[in-house]
C-alpha cells in the first residue's frame, strides 16, 4: 500500500491514509464497512458483515503457527468527528486533509482519527502481507465505539472461536492495559417554558480550555466550559437582571467540553455591567485555572435591541441550579492502584431547545456500585427540577486477569525490543475488552491493549507520532510472532 505522505512503515500508513480519505464518524460508517468487505473479497479473506455495519475478517496461520491458538487484533471503524469553527469540510461526506508536523502525523482544522484508525490500517497490513508470521487470525472492526461501544455491544461472536485478543486502542506507547472502567450515557432532560422578551443581545463565550478525553484526562481536571457557563450564568444573576435565551457547548459526552456560549438579553442600561462581571470572573477562572488551562478566555459581544423568545425565570433558575449543582469530574480514586480514577462523570454536551434543556454526560466506574449511585444522584436532582434522566449505551468493565499468558508474552517481547520493562496498568476510560470479555466467557479469554503514541485525542488538536507508530508495529508483529 502506498503512502502519499511518505511514511514509514509504508504499508500502515499508507491504509491510514485511505481510511482517512473515507468519512467514518460515529453514525457514518456504511462506506468504510464496505471498504474493508471489498478488501478481504479481493484477497479471498474470509469476512463477515453484520447489519450495523461490523467486519470480521479472517486469516489461516502462517507456515508453522497452524496449531497456535487463533489470535483476534480488534479495533473500532469509527472516530469522532470535530472541527475548528472556520473549518469548511462536510465531515459526513470528506476526507481528512492529512499532513506531516515534525514527528507527529494531523488533520487540517479537524481531528485526525488516529482513535482508533491505526488499529484498523494495522490490521489490514497484518492481512494484507503473507511475510509474517502468526497464528490463524481474527480481526474484528467494530462500529460506533466512540457513541457507546454500540457495535462491540450487538456483535454476534460465535463464529470466533479466538480468546486472545489483542485490542489496538490505547495511547500510550510502552503501556500494556490490562483493565478498564464500565459506563454509561446519561442523558438529562429538564423542562423548559419561554415567553416573548426584548433587551440588548449579549453572547458569552468561555473558551480556550484544552479539553480532553473525559476517561484518560479527567484526572488532569480541566477546565468543563459547561460548568463554568453555569457558574458564569449564576454569579452574573446575583448582579444584574437578564433573561436567558440559550447556554449550549460541546457534541460528545466523553469529550471534556472546550467551549460553551450563551446567549442573554439586558436592559441597555446594564451594559457596562455586564462587561465589568464577566471581567471579574475571568479574572478569578484565570488564577484558579492557570496549571491547567492557562489559556481560559471569557468574552461578551454585545449586539442591537430585538425580540426573543426567553426562558421564564422559573426554567433559567431550574438550568443554572442543575449546573450549579449536578456532580461533576472526578468522584472517587482507586484505593487498590496508585494513581486510578475509579469513578467520574463528565457534562460533554448541553443544548438548549424550545421546550427542554438537555446535559449529556459520560458515567464511569470501575465498581458497578458507585457507577449506580452517581446515576442516582442525576436521578434525584433532575425529578427535584420536575426533569428525568434517560440512559444507553451502557459497557461493562474489564476485570484484571492474574494468569495472562498474552499479557507475559507482551511484557517479554517488550523487553526484548525496547531493552525495559513496560508499564502494566489498568485505566478509567472504557474499552471494548470488557464487552468482548462478556460475550466470550468461558474462562479462556485474555486480553491486552496497546497503541502508540497519540495527543488531543476527540480534538482538533489531535496527533499521532510517527516514530511511535513505527515501533509499535514492529512490536505487534513481535507479539504475534511470538504466540506460536
Amino acid at each position: 500500500m502506498d503512502t502519499k505522505l511518505n511514511l514509514e512503515p509504508k504499508a500502515v500508513f499508507g491504509f491510514f491514509e485511505r481510511i482517512a480519505s473515507i468519512p467514518h464518524g460515529s453514525h457514518n460508517t456504511k462506506a468504510i464497512s464496505d471498504y474493508l468487505v471489498d478488501f478481504a473479497k479481493e484477497r479471498g479473506l474470509e469476512y463477515f458483515q453484520d447489519d450495523i455495519n461490523n467486519v470480521v475478517i479472517s486469516k489461516a496461520a502462517s507456515k508453522g503457527y497452524e496449531d497456535a491458538e487463533p489470535i483476534i487484533i480488534q479495533g473500532h471503524i469509527d472516530m469522532v468527528c470535530e472541527q475548528t469553527p472556520g473549518s469548511s469540510i462536510d465531515m459526513t461526506k470528506e476526507g481528512l486533509e492529512l499532513y506531516v508536523d515534525g514527528n507527529w502525523l494531523r488533520a487540517k482544522d479537524t481531528t485526525l482519527g488516529g482513535d482508533d484508525g491505526i488499529a484498523v490500517a494495522m490490521a489490514l497490513a497484518v492481512l494484507d502481507s503473507n511475510e509474517y508470521k502468526h497464528p490463524k487470525l481474527y480481526c474484528i472492526f467494530t462500529v460506533d465505539e466512540e457513541v457507546g461501544l454500540l457495535g462491540a455491544a450487538a456483535l454476534d461472536v460465535s463464529k470466533i472461536d479466538a480468546r486472545k485478543m489483542i485490542n489496538i486502542d490505547s495511547e500510550d506507547e510502552g503501556i500494556i492495559t490490562v483493565s478498564c472502567a464500565g459506563g454509561i450515557t446519561a442523558k438529562a432532560i429538564l423542562p423548559v417554558s419561554r415567553e416573548k422578551s426584548r433587551g440588548i443581545s449579549a453572547n458569552i463565550c468561555i473558551d480556550g480550555l484544552l479539553g480532553g478525553h473525559s476517561g484518560i484526562e479527567i484526572d488532569k481536571e480541566h477546565g468543563n466550559a459547561n460548568n463554568l457557563m453555569g457558574r458564569l450564568l449564576y454569579e452574573l444573576a446575583q448582579s444584574v437582571e437578564y433573561k436567558l435565551v440559550k447556554a449550549e457547548g460541546g457534541s460528545k459526552d466523553n469529550a471534556i467540553c472546550k467551549k460553551s456560549d450563551a446567549e442573554i438579553v439586558i436592559e441597555a442600561a446594564d451594559v457596562s455591567e455586564v462587561k465589568s462581571e464577566i471581567a471579574k470572573i475571568e479574572s478569578v477562572l484565570t488564577r484558579e485555572l492557570r496549571a491547567t488551562d492557562p489559556d481560559v478566555r471569557l468574552s461578551v459581544e454585545i449586539g442591537e435591541e430585538k425580540e426573543v423568545s426567553a426562558f421564564d425565570e422559573v426554567s433559567k433558575d431550574r438550568l443554572i441550579t442543575w449546573l450549579m449543582n449536578s456532580p461533576s469530574g472526578v468522584q472517587h480514586m482507586s484505593k487498590e492502584i496508585e494513581g486510578l480514577v475509579e469513578t467520574s462523570l463528565n457534562l460533554g454536551a448541553l443544548n438548549c431547545y424550545e421546550e427542554e434543556a438537555t446535559a449529556c454526560y459520560a458515567v464511569r466506574s470501575s465498581v458497578n456500585s458507585r457507577r449506580d449511585y452517581l446515576c442516582k444522584k442525576l436521578d434525584n436532582l433532575a425529578n427535584m427540577l420536575g426533569g428525568a434522566v434517560e440512559y444507553s449505551g451502557e459497557y461493562p468493565g474489564w476485570e484484571y486477569r492474574a494468569d495472562s499468558k498474552l499479557r507475559d508474552i507482551c511484557v517479554e517481547v517488550f523487553k526484548s525490543q525496547y531493552g525495559r520493562e513496560p508499564e502494566v496498568k489498568a485505566i478509567h476510560a472504557g474499552l471494548e475488552c470488557g464487552l468482548f470479555a462478556g460475550k466470550m466467557d468461558d474462562g479462556r479469554f485474555d486480553a491486552v491493549s496497546i497503541g502508540p503514541d497519540m495527543e488531543g485525542v476527540h480534538t482538533t488538536d489531535e496527533k499521532l507520532s510517527i516514530s511511535s507508530v513505527e515501533r509499535t508495529w514492529k512490536y505487534l508483529l513481535g507479539i504475534l510472532e511470538a504466540c506460536e
